[in-house]
């Protein structure tokens, strides 16, 4: 168990009976770049029981903050959904993952495109001042199937455009687009749809998707992933990594549990 910092759980938020966000003590010993994951879970029986999560926090936040599906029959998200104020969660050491700024060619508009719960790492990278150095427009679309299910991310953003230092950058820089599939609702239909039809810019006043400006990061439903994959290496785009920056770049480590 030394692989692991326990952390105390200090407030739990059920969204939705599908969804929940939790917050956590930091270990000042922990480090992570925004849009990172770690492994985090319970003890049970003694063992650690994990799965990967994105830090859905930013890295120059004092307490860790988690978005998570409820799944009633699975092996962690079972019990993870049950934790209360006070309880203790496991969280590795290190953390890792590919939704990082430096992974992605310069470019000028970036498109955060995240179903359901892969949202999290969105969540950490919008309070990150240095993407907003980075590009001159960002495009947040969270795709869900009811409109309920958009409540954290409608919340996080409203926040922020609250906040003093982050509220002139949303502003200025800053597009939330949120979109369902299932109820009648101000946008409708799939990320992949929207961008192929190019209702999605129509709909924000912005140009359609351009190889030469438009850099991608992508987190959610395995189907939405691949589906954008193949459409944009299609027009040409090349997925980046941490030994070859390119266009997009996709978060593989988990889907949404």
């Amino acid at each position: 168990m030394s692989a692991f910092h326990r952390e105390k759980v200090l407030s739990v938020h059920h969204w939705t009976d599908t969804l929940f966000s939790f917050r956590a003590t930091r270990n000042s010993a922990f480090r992570f770049l925004n849009g990172q994951f770690a492994m985090i879970g319970l003890e049970v029986d003694g063992r650690p029981l994990l799965r990967a999560y994105s830090m859905a926090s930013a890295n120059h936040e004092d307490e860790l903050e988690f978005f998570s599906i409820k799944v009633a029959d699975g092996p962690l998200t079972s019990r993870l959904q049950k934790i209360r104020e006070g309880d203790t969660i496991l969280v590795g050491r290190k953390a890792t993952g590919t939704l990082v700024a430096d992974n992605l060619i310069p470019g000028k508009r970036l498109l955060l495109l995240s179903t359901g719960t892969g949202l999290a790492p969105f969540a950490s990278l919008i309070k990150d001042p240095d993407v907003y150095d980075k590009f001159e427009n960002i495009v947040l679309v969270h795709g869900c199937r009811q409109v309920s299910e958009l409540a954290y991310g409608e919340g996080l953003v409203a926040t922020l455009r609250d906040d003093e230092l982050f509220g002139p950058l949303l502003a200025e820089k800053l597009v939330y687009y949120p979109t369902v599939t299932r109820e009648p609702f101000r946008n409708r239909g799939r990320i992949t749809d929207l961008i192929t039809s190019e209702q999605l810019f129509n709909d924000i006043g912005q140009e359609a998707l351009d190889i030469a400006h438009d850099r991608i990061m992508m987190c959610g439903s395995p189907g939405m992933l691949e589906e954008l994959r193949q459409m944009f290496e299609a027009r040409g785009f090349a997925e980046g990594s941490g030994n070859e920056p390119g266009h997009f770049v996709i978060e593989k480590a988990f889907v949404e549990r």
